[in-house]
């Protein structure tokens, strides 16, 4: 009876002592084609404390970056390192479920110094514009110098901007902060999944396709005018901002119906046509170009298109876009006009068999009816396969988007709306 006992007690019976409850935390199944991922990022510690649905970690895939939640509240243990590749279904690290969680700590109240620069006016309209703290003596330099004091390297402690790292950017005017001078390092980085995908896709694109580009011009005049008239009125009633893209889009899918081949796409020895528009977007995002998809934007108007455009390149930004937003497409977009660009050929996105790109606007001398007059002017591009794309329809669907883009009202139906009230 004693001995029955005694087995309750854990010191007597180590084999009952409570058992530390721990869930692994594995790599999920994120696409039928996807075998292996990287750790990208751990954003919660060894023996960190993670909250129920929190985000622990961030992984990559050959298309994706998503993340990993902790199924329950507990201590993080990690076991995979950051740069790991790790197959689908390895463990990545585990949650302690049974550890008690730390007792979180009051911050302190923080206390405000003012230095005697901050009574300077000068200095405290530079403190706020750059929210950089510096010396009394370098503030003071700043200020008389009209320095902006992103350009300059601090060296203080706490990353305050001191009287050397003044002089040193007057004595250096033009170099990036941070930069050696006649520096000769180089730096090795692991290629990331995303970056590898995007080489692989754009070699084979070259190498698979017989890819042109034809080019013409648009004047965004009218464009322009309406976005001036009409933005915060559209603004106010969409809760979203009147851009060009929708413009574009929705111009590309009426051409797109009036030459179905170049929303289409090889398949073997078979041409899959779509009766429907699926516009890619290209967005530059924190790891590399993503394109992800507007679903059915021929059947959106410019408040949906713009709603799409900008939820998506929010996600691409956040690095939030999941696989599947990023999958399908028939035909895309692409604006290097955002950069600068005043003309590419951009490379398709396979299996696509087009891309349109856009280019920035400059005020040029235009001829209209003989006279010379300044107009802003954008180049697009379209480049195509010519293996089921012909000239006359990639020509021909350039100069429909631009007489589209160039006459906005055409916009309402494809065509002229007389043409279209007498459906001729």
């Amino acid at each position: 009876m004693n001995f029955y006992k005694s087995c309750f007690l854990p010191e007597i019976c180590p084999l009952l002592k409570p058992v530390s409850m721990s869930i692994e935390i594995k790599v999920p199944a994120v696409g039928e084609s996807i075998n292996e991922v990287t750790l990208v990022k751990w954003l919660k510690k060894d023996g960190e404390w993670a909250e129920r649905d929190e985000v622990i970690a961030e992984l990559e895939s050959e298309k994706a970056t998503f993340e990993i939640n902790a199924e329950k509240a507990g201590l993080v243990k990690q076991v995979a390192k950051e740069g790991d590749t790790l197959a689908i279904g390895d463990i990545v690290g585990s949650i302690d479920t049974e550890a008690a969680e730390p007792e979180k700590k009051q911050a302190a109240e923080p206390v405000l110094e003012k230095t005697a620069a901050e009574t300077i006016k000068p200095v405290q309209v530079a403190a706020a514009a750059t929210d950089k703290k510096a010396t009394p003596v370098a503030a003071a330099i700043i200020a008389d110098k009209m320095i902006d004091s992103n350009t300059i390297t601090a060296s203080g402690s706490n990353g305050k901007i001191v009287k050397q790292d003044v002089l040193e950017a007057l004595n250096n005017p033009g170099r990036l902060p941070g930069t050696a001078l006649f520096s000769r390092n180089d730096r090795p980085e692991k290629m990331s999944n995303l970056r590898k995908t995007i080489s692989r896709r754009l070699v084979e694109a070259k190498n698979t396709t017989a890819m042109l580009t034809t080019f013409n011009e648009v004047d965004m005049s009218a464009i322009m005018e309406i976005r001036k008239k009409f933005k915060d009125k559209f603004k106010e009633q969409h809760g979203v901002n009147l851009g060009f893209m929708s413009f574009f889009a929705k111009a590309c899918c009426y051409a797109l119906q009036k030459f179905p081949s170049v929303n289409a796409y090889i398949d073997g020895e078979q041409i899959i046509f779509h009766d429907y528009c699926d516009i890619s977007i290209a967005v530059s995002a924190p790891k590399g170009l993503v394109v992800p998809v507007i679903r059915n934007a021929e059947s959106l108007g410019m408040a949906g298109l713009e709603a799409a455009v900008l939820d998506l390149a929010t996600k691409a930004k956040n690095n939030k876009l999941t696989i599947e937003e990023m999958s399908g497409g028939t035909f895309t977009i692409t604006n290097g006009g955002v950069f600068g660009s005043m003309m590419s050929t951009p490379i398709i996105n396979i299996p696509q068999s087009a891309i349109l790109g856009m280019h920035n606007i400059v005020e040029r001398p235009m001829a209209v009816n003989g006279q010379v007059v300044i107009k802003p002017m954008m180049y697009v591009a379209l480049s195509y396969d010519h293996r089921i794309i012909d000239g006359r329809e990639s020509v021909g669907f350039l100069v429909t988007v631009k007489e589209l883009l160039e006459n906005p009202s055409l916009l309402l139906f494809g065509k002229d709306p007389v043409a279209a009230l007498l459906e001729i």
